[in-house]
């Protein structure tokens, strides 16, 4: 499958999905809030995909999103009843929170490659990644409150267990930039680098890393990674007996002692696709 706003492919079992409106700061028009969720439907449908990595074009890794794109979505808000009205906007932010959703949910692990600025929509997609990455020269913002709203897709729900609560405060409160120095020393990103190619360079060789561990190993620990943070430690410890209950005894564990065993990489069979009895919405 095509997309308009980002280009997509895979290279030994990682995808990447790398933005390609460098000319208008790879900014989020109405078609990138659909593709976003039909391409991760497209990555749970592949199993062969271990990994992926989101990366961009040009200056920017992207300006947010693209006001323009919603001038006749909020036109509609100030005409008709306010209470159907109001339902409408709920049903409708609920639509544009699933296109971050889908990366939270993903069963593989995304990594976000970031250079230059990070506004506004780049901080809620990048908070529902499992690791970021950054430039020397990249900045992000909380643009949402620099235009009167707060910000309503994601940040302010997954940002706080990423970084200090105080700093997210005032993030949101000031909308200032956060600059790629501060990010790393406040656990944002993980590493930061001089160039965006020496970035992308280390964060392919990270997830390709990721890709040859067993991906029924790293799908139970971000499965894991994620009730953890929206459950207590006994709930997410219960959980965790009944996923070891079914999981554990697979073949991957005597390829892995193996393979070390012989000094070798091990070699893992992809998860089974799934039987698609039900058609995703897309």
């Amino acid at each position: 499958m095509t997309y308009e706003t980002f280009d997509f492919s895979i290279d030994e079992h990682v995808a990447r999905i790398v933005f390609n409106r460098p000319d208008k700061a790879n900014a989020m028009i109405l078609p990138f809030w659909q593709e976003m969720v039909d391409v991760f439907a497209e990555i749970e449908d592949r199993p062969e995909i271990r990994a992926v990595v989101i990366s961009s074009t040009g200056r920017h890794f992207t300006g947010g999103l693209d006001l323009s794109a919603f001038g006749s979505i909020a036109a509609e808000m100030l005409q008709g009843d306010r209470g159907r009205v109001g339902e409408q906007m709920r049903r409708t932010v609920a639509e544009m929170q699933e296109t971050f959703a889908v990366i939270d949910r993903c069963r593989v692990p995304v990594l976000a490659a970031v250079q230059g600025g990070c506004v506004g929509g780049g901080v809620d997609l990048i908070s529902a990644c499992d690791m970021r990455y950054s430039t020397k020269d990249a900045w992000f913002c909380i643009q949402e409150i620099n235009i009167g709203m707060t910000a309503d897709v994601g940040t302010l729900q997954r940002l706080p267990h990423l970084i200090p609560a105080g700093l997210v405060r005032e993030l949101a409160y000031t909308g200032r930039r956060l600059p790629a120095d501060e990010a790393f020393r406040a656990g944002l990103v993980n590493a930061v680098f001089d160039s965006q190619e020496a970035m992308l360079a280390a964060v392919l060789e990270i997830a390709r890393t990721i890709a040859a561990k067993s991906p029924l190993a790293i799908h139970g620990t971000k499965e894991m990674l994620n009730y953890t943070r929206d459950h207590s430690v006994a709930d997410a410890l219960n959980y965790m007996q009944v996923w070891q209950a079914g999981m554990f005894l697979t073949q991957d564990l005597a390829e892995q002692m193996q393979a070390n065993q012989q000094k070798r990489p091990a070699k893992f069979d992809d998860l089974l696709p799934a039987k698609k009895l039900v058609r995703r919405r897309r």
